[in-house]
């Protein structure tokens, strides 16, 4: 009789713990790729996993705020200003580590950012974004003052790309599958890999803990064994993208307008891989203390240990 009544809780337990639909918000762009084969249905789990996709930061805000999502996928340092606000938010784990490059115009060139005194960059959107922090980084490991020896400037990505090709702009901190957009064709060339030298001056491996996927604490405090399943599924679909890219890029293209020879090609250089946060805290860590170090405004603080487990 105990035996029975025992099986019957843990049946409860299990029903409770476990969500049949929950919902995913992720970016609008090139990381719509790693997930197409979860829009698509060709990598399931047991939970349905319905993607909304988002085109800006304010609007990822907006729906978290509202309680729209149960499933985030976030740059990690946004993700970590969230949690500084109040935001009961944690990290799953990273997957985007490879996505910033420094292109040159073909009739500029550079041998370090002293060679950059007295000239301008171009990077996308505003002060505080990651290339930017990065960047500013650099300068000032190199003893360069940014915004007095070298003045930085923002636009749209797309704006950049325009400009660059143009013959406008001779240097640009951008991400791919812009990257790839300014210099096809022979209008510029790749002349700093951020992730590289990143991992030079850190000690580190070369990559950078950009994006991740993160999930709603008040949801995961009730479905725990969800959570496992769709951090199960989105590893899967990563990997199901590395091995099918034609196909995941043939999904993506339904969302995306870039040609997909462009996205083709700059995926040779963006690496994308799940990497649980019980094996990539340290690289997090450095990473928003590096930055709350070099621009507090942006990253007004370190997130504690509940930004990791929730």
């Amino acid at each position: 009789m105990r035996k029975i009544a025992f099986l019957i809780l843990f049946s409860v337990i299990v029903t409770i713990s476990m969500a049949g639909n929950v919902t995913l918000i992720n970016p609008l762009g090139p990381t719509t790729i790693p997930i197409a084969s979860i829009m698509k249905g060709a990598v399931t789990g047991s939970a349905t996993i319905n993607v909304k996709l988002w085109q800006n930061t304010d609007e990822a805000i907006a729906m978290i705020a509202s309680n729209q999502t149960d499933f985030a996928v976030l740059p990690v340092t946004l993700g970590a200003i969230l949690y500084s606000r109040g935001i009961k938010i944690s990290l799953l784990g990273v997957y985007e580590w490879k996505a910033f490059y420094l292109v040159v115009s073909r009739g500029a060139t550079f041998t370090g950012w002293k060679s950059l005194v007295g000239k301008s960059v171009y990077t996308p959107e505003g002060r505080g974004q990651t290339v930017d922090v990065l960047m500013r980084y650099m300068m000032s490991q190199d003893g360069i003052t940014p915004d007095k020896d070298v003045k930085i400037y923002y636009l749209q990505p797309q704006e950049i790309v325009a400009l660059f090709r143009s013959g406008k702009i001779d240097y640009a901190a951008l991400p791919e599958p812009f990257v790839t957009m300014a210099i096809a064709g022979g209008y510029g060339k790749i002349a700093l890999d951020f992730q590289k030298v990143w991992g030079e001056e850190m000690n580190l491996p070369d990559r950078i803990p950009i994006a991740g996927l993160f999930v709603m604490d008040n949801f995961a405090i009730s479905h725990p064994q969800t959570v496992v399943d769709v951090e199960q599924t989105f590893e899967r679909s990563i990997e199901w993208m590395n091995q099918n890219i034609d196909q995941a890029l043939e999904i993506s293209k339904t969302y995306l307008s870039i040609p997909i020879p462009i996205l083709k090609e700059s995926m040779k250089r963006m690496e994308f891989y799940y990497v649980p946060v019980s094996k990539c805290k340290s690289d997090v860590e450095i990473f928003l203390s590096k930055l709350n170090e070099l621009y507090p405004q942006g990253m007004p603080s370190v997130p504690g240990k509940d930004f990791y487990e929730y």
